[in-house]
């Protein structure tokens, strides 16, 4: 995915490359830095490498271009998200942190990609995929044909959607809801959120209030609110706020996610309701 998307994303950048002053040199220096810093299982925040780089006449004295430097060494494959320390993020060598596979060819590449795209985020469209991968369109239709014998397509509204083939699975009946975080892949997986704002949109809810600008609050697919919890008392106080009128049985659907959380963190989780 690097190999593919990692170019593209570097051709997005470009301006702010030059106007950090992260240049091609400036990559090649900072690389061996970041490589000792990190070495032997070393997992480091942003400003500790920042710190590292400082100490090698690096100069990082503005967020943006640390913030610059640390993408370009992600996106070349020396660098990937590392364990979290406490609330803070940390960085870890892709090498000690993921194990060694074959590199694929860029056929190989694309349709591995599509494959594991529509299999995960499916139905979606090319026009999805390509938005989300950062691949050309033409990149991406050559993926998804390559994938096609893995997946199936049905037109909606003239624009053709793919799938994987549906496994029988034994669904239990009645709603289901889901807390979602702001940045879910529920969201930025495709391009075209209409299809699941339509219970909104029918009642006259316009997606950009302000109850909608975090979490979302999703029932049976479709987004019908906001959430936002609290910690008080060794408990995780949950508070949604529907923009629809629920059912009783969307209410309780709502009241087992919100226990379903509760187990996640290991506390107690309390439904209080606007």
């Amino acid at each position: 995915m690097i190999a593919l998307s990692g170019p593209r994303v570097h051709t997005a950048n470009a301006y702010w490359y030059r106007w950090l002053e992260v240049d091609d040199a400036i990559a090649r220096r900072s690389r061996p830095v970041l490589t000792k810093a990190l070495r032997d299982g070393q997992h480091l925040t942003r400003v500790e490498l920042g710190e590292a780089l400082t100490r090698a006449k690096i100069a990082v004295e503005s967020p943006q271009r640390l913030t610059c430097i640390v993408m370009r060494a992600e996106l070349d494959g020396l660098i990937c998200s590392g364990a979290r320390r406490v609330k803070q993020f940390t960085y870890a060598l892709l090498e000690e942190r993921v194990p060694k596979s074959n590199a694929l060819e860029r056929d190989a590449a694309l349709f591995e990609l599509a494959r594991r795209y529509f299999a995960t985020r499916g139905p979606a469209t090319v026009d999805d995929f390509s938005w989300w991968s950062g691949l050309t369109k033409a990149d991406a239709k050559r993926g998804v044909e390559a994938a096609s014998k893995d997946l199936q397509h049905q037109p909606i509204d003239c624009r053709l959607y793919w799938f994987p083939t549906p496994q029988r699975t034994n669904r239990k009946r009645g709603s289901v809801a889901h807390l979602l975080p702001n940045y879910d892949e529920f969201f930025v997986g495709l391009k075209d959120r209409t299809a699941f704002g339509t219970r909104l949109a029918s009642m006259g809810v316009r997606p950009r209030t302000s109850a909608l600008s975090g979490h979302a609050l999703t029932v049976d697919a479709q987004i019908v609110g906001g959430w936002t919890r609290t910690m008080a008392r060794g408990k995780v106080v949950i508070r949604p706020t529907p923009q629809v009128r629920l059912s009783d049985a969307e209410r309780r659907a709502v009241a087992a996610a919100a226990q379903r959380f509760g187990r996640f963190l290991d506390m107690p989780a309390e439904v209080r309701w606007p």
